[in-house]
């Protein structure tokens, strides 16, 4: 399971920005997962619960903001969001689009004491 690692560098992330801000505890930490990103996110909730514990983020709530694929039309310029990879404008029907977002996982922010 490569969530393991992920918490583990998220973790090491949030800790180097807590230190940076002379924080002693983090409360809640904030991520947007993208549909394409191959990350399972009950896996990752799971990977987080277990690795926090003796860190900064021993009680951090762990919220998990699911962003779909968004594509955008490269023919009308269309933008919209779509569950799985379907690449066909909903508008015109052409297949010539791009991944605008949701292929990434991104900490959106942390709250810290």
């Amino acid at each position: 399971m490569h969530e393991y690692s992920i918490v583990q560098a998220l973790l090491n992330q949030c800790e180097e920005i807590a230190h940076e801000n002379e924080a002693t505890k983090i409360v809640k930490v904030v991520t947007k997962i993208g549909a394409m990103s191959g990350v399972e996110t009950h896996l990752l909730q799971t990977a987080f619960d277990t690795f926090k514990e003796g860190t900064l983020c021993d009680s951090a709530e762990f919220v998990i903001n699911y962003q779909k694929i968004k594509l955008q039309c490269n023919v009308c310029q269309k933008e919209f969001e779509v569950d799985e990879a379907s690449y066909q404008c909903v508008q015109c029907g052409s297949s010539d689009v791009k991944v605008i977002d949701g292929e990434d996982m991104y900490l959106m922010s942390l709250e810290m004491e």
